[in-house]
């Protein structure tokens, strides 16, 4: 599936294109891979980028016209691009990897057992400006190679009004960087609460250093623990919970109280010598763009 929107389209539209609830109809009829998530059309899915907000964003930063493209070859994951005027890498605005799936929760010593839920995982997320003119400062996070679009609220409202949509019980994120943990740690916590209380006390332990230093820092894997070992970045489960039997997992006392617990006696350092060895290899880091511990 892929399309283009122009200034012509209808979705150029100010007022709200349909009410919510003709947004998506018939959609028992809808199947096969050409569609979003096997049952959307690019209309329906423009409907939604429209009504929450994305679409005028997009025409705001003059991110327009865009065009979209769906490959589904990895079904049941697929792949959602939007770009800048063509479907071409250099012009990419959004790249999400997304599969309906069942999350079965590892059972954790002493916390509460979840059965089976249905989740809508994410597998891949980039959000770049393309548009970004060349010779403007930029200092990139791990992985990046444009400036990012300061739009994860909006991002994050939309995934959420989806998973409703599609009746998940919760969203699902493995995130492959550290730095990406904490941007969506407003929303996601992680199933296991060992893994919380880590990343929360990494942010305390350094809560006096800029983000972006510390995020290289464990890239680079120049992160000690208490007794000298490295500290490399493992994903795992984390989760934004959407329905009551999820959320309650999280608000639970037990939950809470093994963060607590777990991030006791946790204690982090920066190997210095390392990270500028390893800094100097990497040209974002050289020059004007360097970071200094």
């Amino acid at each position: 599936m892929s399309g283009f929107l122009r200034k012509a389209d209808p979705f150029w539209k100010d007022a709200p294109l349909v009410d919510e609830r003709e947004i998506f109809t018939e959609l028992a009829d809808k199947s096969g891979s050409s569609l979003f998530l096997g049952r959307y059309s690019l209309n329906e899915v423009l409907a939604v980028l429209d009504k929450k907000g994305f679409l005028r964003e997009a025409r705001k930063r003059f991110l327009w016209p865009l065009a979209f493209e769906l490959d589904s070859s990895e079904h049941p994951m697929q792949r959602f691009r939007i770009f800048l005027r063509r479907p071409e890498p250099e012009n990419l605005i959004v790249d999400v990897k997304l599969k309906e799936c069942e999350f079965g929760p590892r059972r954790l010593p002493g916390l509460p057992a979840l059965p089976p839920v249905r989740a809508l995982a994410f597998e891949w997320l980039t959000l770049q400006n393309p548009a970004a003119k060349p010779g403007e400062p930029f200092h990139p996070l791990p992985g990046q190679n444009r400036p990012g679009l300061s739009m994860r609220k909006r991002i994050m409202d939309l995934f959420t009004y989806l998973g409703r949509l599609t009746r998940k019980d919760c969203l699902l994120a493995f995130p492959a960087y550290f730095h990406n943990a904490v941007l969506f740690s407003r929303y996601f916590h992680f199933w296991n609460p060992a893994k919380e209380a880590e990343v929360l006390a990494v942010r305390r332990t350094f809560s006096h250093m800029p983000f972006r230093q510390l995020a290289w820092v464990v890239h680079l894997n120049c992160l000690r623990r208490a007794d000298g070992s490295v500290y490399e970045w493992a994903a795992e489960e984390q989760v934004n919970p959407l329905t009551r039997p999820v959320r309650e997992y999280f608000d639970s006392r037990t939950w809470r109280e093994a963060v607590k617990a777990g991030s006791r006696g946790l204690s982090f350092s920066v190997d210095r010598a390392d990270f500028e060895r390893k800094a100097a290899g990497v040209p974002s880091l050289c020059g004007g763009g360097s970071i200094l511990l």
